[in-house]
């Protein structure tokens, strides 16, 4: 959300000092150059988007990077322009330095610059422009409205990470404090921790909970242990919003009694943002406002619907990157229903696993970004990995990468280890050409062999 976290903090005492009225979330947003009021209006406006309007955003954001993008230029290699002949952008094709992929006038002084998570092995870093990054949030906006929750005032029991330490820390809190939510790091959720938080749950008036599936279904399992539903200790809890992961249908059910609130399965991706979310009737609706979604097959060629296949994304108002029939790393299939609504009708992937570690630890398996994040950058050019737990003590990291890593980089991964899940944990090192994948195609960050 925010690019430059000093500014930030100045603005944030600013408003402070003088009480500015408590619609922080926009605010900072707006004060950073990002048009939010504009981007909502323009949001509302692409609600009534026609079939014909899709296919003039399409063409347009295609004709703008074929004129004013060298690497989107050197893609598409005077190649067709027909959609479904377009080459479909991989995120290997997006590692490399950013400012070679920037379009003509912009640069990181310009743009909103961010991270992937790398949880399907390939982080990159990625860029929008300042509508783009707007437009991204009034779609969040938009549909969390839909479930009477607001961003700027709704408070929101938040089941992540966090950097534990450093700069990344700071800025993570700062974000909480802005956006009206309390985080629950999500590194140990043993019940000693589990019963901690459910006392939180006790002391302040959250309206909604978002986070990682497997985290909260380990809340769930713990308030299903004491007889008690997380909304009895909580009364002003409505919402319970999962995401980053696999719901499963068993998992639902066991959310939607022990949680209590209706469960919303949210489906996005940092670098292009909400993809999907069910709405109050429970339809996993599109977002065919700021983006558009396709299923293909192996040819790269649009599947009906009902048919399973790879999930590509378009941002249809990013102008300073293009990201242009990009590939998420899921399956799924897409269905229209009688009054038109495109819904995400089978989703596979995104599964996470737990590591149960030697002092009773349990940690999901996404925690293993915050490890790995240690050594990538654009500087350290790891292509893909993968963790792998051993034993309850012995962790290997498999990796592809041009050249070995060195020993301090191991040794950066080894703090880490140390600092996210606890000291003595054995890590192993193995340079490959390739990883092995699922029978889906998508590579998982995390396993684990141990039974």
């Amino acid at each position: 959300m925010f690019k430059n976290a000093k500014i930030s903090f100045t603005l944030l005492n600013i408003a402070l000092k003088f009480k500015m009225p408590l619609q922080l979330f926009d605010n900072i947003l707006r004060w950073q150059g990002f048009p939010i009021q504009e981007a909502k209006s323009r949001f509302k406006q692409l609600l009534n988007n026609t079939d014909e309007s899709i296919e003039q955003h399409k063409k347009a954001i295609v004709q703008h990077h074929l004129k004013h993008n060298n690497f989107y230029i050197n893609l598409l290699d005077n190649k067709s322009t027909d959609w479904a002949k377009l080459p479909v952008l991989t995120k290997r094709d997006l590692q490399q330095p950013l400012h070679k992929r920037l379009s003509n006038d912009y640069s990181s002084k310009n743009v909103f610059k961010g991270k992937t998570s790398g949880s399907s092995g390939h982080p990159f870093t990625y860029a929008k422009d300042k509508f783009a990054h707007a437009i991204t949030w009034a779609a969040f906006h938009h549909a969390y409205n839909e479930h009477d929750i607001n961003l700027n005032t709704s408070l929101q029991a938040r089941f992540y990470g966090i950097p534990l330490s450093g700069k990344g820390k700071y800025v993570e809190l700062l974000k909480d404090y802005v956006s009206n939510r309390k985080r629950f790091p999500i590194f140990n959720l043993n019940n000693a921790i589990l019963e901690k938080y459910v006392s939180r749950f006790r002391e302040s008036k959250y309206e909604y909970l978002n986070g990682y599936t497997s985290s909260i279904v380990l809340l769930a399992k713990y308030c299903r242990e004491k007889g008690t539903t997380l909304k009895t200790y909580c009364p002003s809890l409505k919402i319970c919003i999962v995401t980053s992961e696999m719901l499963f249908a068993d998992d639902r059910k066991l959310l939607e009694k022990w949680i209590g609130v209706p469960i919303v399965n949210e489906y996005g991706a940092s670098e292009v943002g909400l993809i999907a979310m069910e709405n109050p009737r429970g339809e996993f609706v599109l977002n065919q406002q700021n983006l558009f979604i396709e299923i293909v097959d192996e040819a790269n060629q649009p599947v009906t619907d009902g048919t399973i296949g790879r999930i590509l994304v378009t941002d249809l108002y990013n102008l300073a990157h293009p990201v242009i029939r990009y590939e998420i790393g899921d399956l799924g299939s897409l269905k229209t229903l009688e009054n038109g609504t495109r819904i995400l009708e089978n989703l596979q992937g995104r599964t996470s696993d737990i590591a149960r570690l030697p002092s009773g630890k349990v940690v999901p398996g996404l925690t293993f970004y915050y490890v790995t994040k240690s050594i990538i950058n654009e500087d350290v050019n790891i292509l893909e990995f993968i963790v792998i737990q051993k034993t309850e003590a012995s962790f290997e990291i498999q990796y592809v990468s041009s050249q070995e890593m060195d020993g301090s980089q191991k040794v950066k991964v080894q703090k880490a280890m140390d600092e996210y899940l606890e000291p003595d944990l054995a890590v192993a090192f193995t340079r490959l050409d390739s990883l092995d994948r699922s029978n889906r195609g998508k590579l998982k960050q995390f396993m684990s062999e141990v039974d």
